[in-house]
Parts: C-alpha cells; structure tokens; sequence
C-alpha cells in the first residue's frame, strides 16, 4: 500500500474508535509507538495522520503529553447512520440518494460519470503544472469576469456552433448550477411563471422552487417541446422564461429539431420570452445539434454550462453567455453572492481543455459510451423496459417499466439493496411519467444492477419476494 493509503487507512481507523466511542471526547489518543506497532506501519505514518486529525478538528496536540480527541460527543443519531429510504420523492431525492449512498453501492440513477472513466492523469498532470507555474493564482481572488484564457477559449467554443460570443459577454461561474441560480436572480422576481420540458432535469424543479416561482411542465417530443402546447402556455401563463437542455436531453437523450427551434424562437419573439439553454452535454455529442442560442445570437437566450459531466466534478468550472448589456448586472450579482472565487478551478480547467489529449479523450469517450447504451439496452430489453429513444449520443436512457409499474415504489425497493435508481416522477413538474426510470449507461455495467431492478419490480407487483441479490 503507498504511503497516502496508510495514512488514510490510520486515520479511517481513529475516525471508527471515536464513532463507536471506544474513544471519548477527551480521551488520549493512542501513543504513536504503540499506534504505529499495532497497525504495523511506520511512526512517521501515524505522525502524519494525527497532524491531519488535528487539522480537521478531531484530534487536539498537546505538547508533552501527545494527541487527544477533541470536542463534546455529538447526540446519538440512529437515523443519520443511513441515508432516509422514507424520504418522498422530490426533485432532490436522486440526488441525495446518490451524493450520500455508502460505499459500494451502484448507481444507476446518478447523473455523472464513474470516477474510472474521467480524465483521471489529465487532472493530475495540469494541476502539477499550475504548482510548478510563477504566473498561476494559487491564492488571490479573481476579476469578477473570470480567467481571460478560459473565456476565449469559451468564446472559440461556441463559435463552433455558430454563436458569436465575444470574451467580454462570457462570465465564468463556480459550476453550472451557480450560473443558472444568478440568470434566475437576474431575469425573475418571486411569483414569475417559467416554463420547464415535462420530463427535464430534476434540479431545475429543486432551483426554481428556492427563487419562488411558478413552475410548469410543458410536454417534451422526440423533437422538443410540444409546441402547440407551448403556445397555448404562453398564452394562458405569460412566462418569463423558458429553461432547456440542449443536446442531449436530460433525462430522455432527445435532441431539438431545427424546425421545431425556429418555430419556438418566433413564438418566443413574439411573447416576450426569454430562455436559458444549458449546454452542459455538448462534449458528449458526436455530431452537435441544433442550438437555440445560434440562430439567436444571444438576444433573448442565454447559454450556460459547464465541464463537471466530463473533466472533473471536484475542480468545477462554469460560466455564462448573454447579450452584452446583461453582464455587468449578472457580474454585480456574481460578486454580491460569492465575491470572487473559482479562479484556480478555471485556470485548472484551461489546462486541461488546452491540451490536445482532451479532444482524444473525448473521442474515446464517445465510443465507449455507445457501447454502454448498447450494452444496457440489451440487459434491460429482458427485463420488460422499453426506451423512449434510442439516444444518438449522451449518458441517459429514458425507459419505461412494463405493466405500468411505479418508478417511485421501484426506486424505494431498489435502494433498500443498495441499488439508487432515478424515478420518473422526479424529472416532472406534474409529477407524470410514474412509469420511467432514467439510467445512466455508465454507471450500469454491473449485473447486480438488473438483478436488484428484477427483484425491486418483483415486490412493487406484490409478488412473493426472491431472494436478495448480494451486493458484497
């Protein structure tokens, strides 16, 4: 084991004596001799893991006399030691189901990439490069705008679709969720209606909710929104905004038609709509589709994203892309929030987006992708799931459960095997589509998987329970 895994395996081992209160708040800490000959690693070892204990607050030095836990011993809370398999599903329940799930559960429903699949050594390669580098910001704030070399390179990215976008209307954000929340402070006041695709990604519900909007789905075709609908929407609602996908959609893995763009932009014009186009997909398109914001020219859309689906979700990057009069207010909004920050995960995140090795990743990326689409089609086929599409490009299948099934009940037996799944109902905001799951082909390559799904569909008929598939 190298040395970081020792020391993390030290500390892991502190952390469990004092969750178990074998060590007390108060107590001495073993000496690092003994520590150190207990877990047969070196004493240097077990220094280094103290240090860091201390660091974090949960040991305290005490010079001559060695480390000790630090603090009172929180309330016992039973319900804290699992994740809330009660909790109802909301539009963060998949998130929360996933961000919080233990150890070696599979996942499914989650939306992001196995850690494997990333661009693991691209990461560490830059990040050495910034720390070896004078002219890196390693410590200082950054100008509100963002990095200069990030917002060019942004400026020639959306050029490639045919969207103009000089570098002084590009706003770099902490992460793409940051950049929706300041459009929507800027653009919405509490009591406006907005417009979301019925499906859409489950967080722009959870978003909307906290800045206090009205919320309506309007119903998402292999070609887009349902555009009759949508008029009839604009009409008897008179939205604000209308917030979307581009690319592949999320959940379905639908793209919008050229047809079907030009005729919402003149529905748009003509009811003083503006829309927010989230291109956070893009890179996993072979073939880009059509975008909104190019046949606009930014004069009722705005572009937002980020690179957290496919470069990193720990280093995150964001921005923002609007007409020229826009920024300075989302700029004031940007600071009044966060002042100044996200400087070294741009910078990091121009590194890596700089080098050509990112274009071969992708690439690779892409085919490998495919074949997981594929690969999950054809496990979840015989299970009775039929696809709403078969995605041309992107992470998702949108699949419906045979028999009407509940997605939600499914979900809750599922995640009682330590299996997180993504109900339909989460990505509505009428709270339709019951009858759906959403996969991520990445994540869905264990068997485990369609066996835990059997048995969950299994108990959501009532059927005689079958025998629980191991997770271990």
């Amino acid at each position: 084991m190298a040395r970081g895994g020792r020391v993390e395996a030290v500390m892991g081992g502190i952390r469990e004596r004092i969750a178990a209160r074998t060590l007390q708040p108060g107590a001495k800490a073993p000496s690092i001799r003994a520590l150190a000959a207990a877990s047969g690693v070196a004493k240097s070892t077990v220094v280094e893991a103290y240090d860091r204990l201390a660091a974090e607050g949960v040991l305290q030095a005490r010079r001559g006399s060695g480390f000790y836990v630090a603090g009172r011993a929180p309330p016992l809370a039973l319900a804290e030691l699992a994740p809330q398999l009660d909790r109802s599903i909301d539009p963060l329940w998949v998130s929360r189901q996933s961000l919080e799930a233990p150890p070696g559960a599979l996942k499914p429903g989650c939306g992001w990439l196995p850690g494997d699949w990333m661009p693991d050594e691209a990461v560490r390669r830059a990040l050495r490069g910034l720390a070896r580098s004078r002219q890196a910001n390693l410590t200082d704030y950054s100008p509100p705008l963002g990095a200069p070399a990030m917002r060019q390179h942004l400026s020639r990215r959306l050029a490639a679709y045919g969207l103009e976008a000089p570098p002084g209307q590009v706003m770099l954000t902490e992460s793409g969720v940051q950049a929706l929340d300041l459009v929507c402070r800027f653009l919405l006041e509490p009591g406006d209606t907005v417009l979301v695709d019925d499906p859409c990604y489950f967080n722009f519900h959870a978003l909307l909710r906290a800045h206090r909007v009205e919320v309506t789905g309007v119903p998402w075709t292999q070609a887009g929104p349902d555009l009759e609908q949508f008029e009839q929407l604009l009409t008897a609602r008179r939205p604000r905004l209308y917030i979307t996908n581009s690319g592949p959609q999320n959940p379905t893995g639908g793209t919008l038609s050229a047809v079907t763009a030009h005729r919402l932009l003149k529905l748009a014009e003509r009811h003083d709509l503006l829309i927010v186009e989230d291109d956070v997909y893009a890179d996993l398109e072979t073939e880009a589709s059509p975008r909104l914001a190019a046949f606009d020219g930014l004069e009722r859309v705005v572009v937002i994203g980020s690179f957290s689906k496919t470069l990193s979700a720990a280093g995150r990057c964001g921005f923002v892309a609007a007409r020229a009069e826009w920024i300075e207010g989302l700029i004031d909004l940007k600071v009044a929030t966060s002042f100044g920050g996200g400087g070294l995960a741009a910078d990091l995140t121009h590194a890596i987006l700089a080098d050509g090795a990112y274009r071969r990743y992708l690439a690779a990326l892409r085919e490998r992708l495919a074949r997981a689409r594929g690969e999950t089609l054809a496990r979840l086929r015989p299970l009775g799931l039929t696809p709403w599409i078969e995605p041309a490009a992107g992470i998702f299948l949108w699949m419906r459960l045979p028999d009407g099934l509940d997605g939600g009940a499914v979900a809750q037996h599922a995640l009682a095997h330590g299996v997180v799944l993504a109900p339909g109902e989460a990505f509505s905001a009428s709270r339709g589509w019951r009858d759906h799951l959403r996969f991520n082909a990445a994540q869905s390559g264990d068997r485990r998987i369609y066996e835990v799904l059997d048995l969950a569909m299994r108990s959501a008929r009532g059927a005689p329970p079958m025998a629980t598939p191991p997770l271990g």
